[in-house]
Order: C-alpha cells, then sequence, then structure tokens
C-alpha cells in the first residue's frame, strides 16, 4: 500500500482528505498533521510514499517545508489560491489540487501516484492474491479468491464474484486484466472470458466446466487450453 501524510493547519480539510483516503484502498493513512514544523519532524522518522501537504499555513508554507525535507516523497500540493500552482509544479508535485477537492478530481490525481508506483502494486498484486480495480470513480480491492470468473465487454470487463449480488465492472481491457492476475492461477479460454483454474471442474464439448456455469473455448485459445491439459 501506498504510505501517505496529509498537512493542511484547516481541520475541516484534513477530514476531506481522510474520508477520500480510507475510501481508496491503494492508501494508507499513517498520520495528519495541523502544524507544518511538528509534520516536519514526524516526516523525519516515519518513511512516507505520498504528502497531500497544503501551501498556506502559519509558521512555514507547505511548500517551503518540502523544500526542507532531506527525503522528499511524492507530493500533492493543496491549497484554495490556484495562483500556487507553477511553483508547485516547479517542485516536480505530481498533482495540484485546489479547494474544494471533489472525490473524482482527487481520484485523477491518485491515478497518477498509482501510476508511479506501479511496479511496486503488481507486486504486492501477486504477492498477497488480490487486485486493485478502479470501478464507478474508486479503488478496491478484490481477493483472486473471491473471482469466479471474468467477462470481457469491448473495453469494459464484469467481474463475477464468490457471494456478490452483482458483478464488478471496470474500464479495462481483458489483455490488461490478465496481466494484473497472478500467473498461473487463472486461464483466457475465450476472446471474452478469462477463468480461474481451480475452479476448472471439467473441459468437454468445447467448453470448461466451472460447475455452476459452461464458458466456451474460442478458437484462438484452444491450444492455451490444451497445454493447461498437458501440464496438468
Amino acid at each position: 500500500m501506498i504510505r501517505c501524510v496529509a498537512i493542511d493547519d484547516e481541520p475541516l480539510a484534513l477530514t476531506v482528505l481522510k474520508e477520500y483516503i480510507s475510501e481508496t484502498p491503494a492508501l494508507k493513512l499513517l498520520a495528519t498533521c495541523t502544524d507544518a514544523i511538528v509534520a516536519r519532524e514526524f516526516l523525519k522518522i516515519q518513511q512516507t510514499d505520498l504528502l497531500f501537504l497544503d501551501i498556506q499555513m502559519p509558521d512555514i508554507s507547505g511548500i517551503q517545508l518540502f523544500e526542507s525535507l532531506s527525503v522528499k516523497p511524492i507530493v500533492i500540493f493543496t491549497t484554495a489560491y490556484s495562483e500556487f500552482a507553477v511553483k508547485g509544479f516547479d517542485l516536480e508535485a505530481i498533482d495540484y489540487l485546489v479547494k474544494p477537492i471533489s472525490f473524482d478530481r482527487f481520484m485523477l490525481a491518485i491515478d497518477k501516484v498509482i501510476k508511479k508506483f506501479e511496479p511496486t502494486v503488481q507486486s504486492i498484486n501477486y504477492t498477497d492474491e488480490f487486485i486493485i480495480i478502479k470501478s464507478e470513480h474508486q479503488l478496491i480491492n478484490i481477493s483472486c479468491q473471491d473471482i469466479c470468473y471474468i467477462e470481457g465487454l469491448d473495453d469494459y470487463v464484469k467481474i463475477h464474484l464468490k457471494n456478490a449480488i452483482r458483478p464488478v465492472l471496470s474500464l479495462i481491457t481483458l489483455k490488461g486484466i490478465l496481466e494484473k492476475l497472478p500467473n498461473g492461477r487463472f486461464l483466457r479460454v475465450h476472446r471474452s472470458y478469462i477463468v480461474p483454474v481451480r475452479l476448472i471442474h471439467s473441459i468437454h464439448n468445447r467448453q470448461v466446466s466451472l460447475g455452476f456455469i459452461d464458458i466456451p473455448i474460442g478458437d484462438t485459445y484452444i491450444k492455451a487450453v490444451q497445454t493447461w491439459l498437458m501440464q496438468h
């Protein structure tokens, strides 16, 4: 997970950020702070990946605080004054959020952060057997053990989950989601379907039976299925 700290002298602004962070599984909130000097001392001893940093604060500004750090995390500057944006980007801020911050705009910034950490996120996906998927303007964790099968619909996928009322819909291709899944645990059997190999009950008549549903095997994927059969 991406470890973050939120620093703002306005408690209400911190409350908003805390709520948004709590709804984003890719983020882990380490601390919030209303005092820039106290925050600087905390950052000296606590390894942090991402800062949400207000620019206008008493004593020292967010920019001065950031410039004083010997180890600089990725930073998203927040402020009510858009004229500070140029200075923020001079410091190579990954994004700049103008208050009041909407959740959609927050998520656009977080998408940039996640891309920066993409190798780490993929490592977590493989080791801990979950994937992080964007669905309906939020990031959600999905346990690979809960996936029954995945259905492709053009640029979207439906992730059918165990004990779920409805599938998770995400704007991603089947190829894209297959790259996120643990190697050897899932098999693409059709241009529109990926199945978890642990649920394969039988294969017959150009269909993969999962016990609760039969999935067709596409012409392009016959060899992949045959290879899997020879290995098992």
